[in-house]
């Protein structure tokens, strides 16, 4: 599975953008994708995800100006309103084609990850 972010930029806080993540490769079973942040010097968080069946789940930090969605054509958005400077990080999308319980904000719970896009608010 590989998959690959854009539309990470430079914006003004109080802005919107919309991050991408299309996944493609060998089909398999997907049962939660995600996106997390790792801001500089920082470790590597869980920003939402959402499951096979439509349930998202967010970070409090995120909750009411961040929303997750999926099509049909296997491309992950995600929509960030009213964007803060503390929002500045690097976004990675992941996917989990493992079976089993797991959390869905930890990143070991996932097993394919894209190569992230910068996202900077200033």
């Amino acid at each position: 599975v590989q998959l690959v972010e854009s539309g990470g930029g430079s914006v003004q806080p109080g802005a919107s953008l919309r991050l991408s993540c299309v996944a493609s490769g060998p089909s398999s079973s997907t049962y939660c994708m995600g996106w997390f942040r790792q801001p500089p010097d920082n470790k590597r968080l869980g920003v939402a995800s959402i499951d096979s069946d439509g349930e998202t789940t967010y970070a409090d930090s995120v909750k009411g100006r961040f929303t997750i969605s999926k099509d049909n054509a296997n491309t992950l958005y995600l929509q960030m309103i009213r964007v803060k400077p503390e929002d500045t990080a690097v976004y990675y999308c992941a996917t989990r084609t493992l079976f089993g319980q797991f959390q869905r904000l930890k990143s070991n719970a996932y097993n394919y990850w894209g190569q992230g896009t910068q996202v900077t608010v200033s």
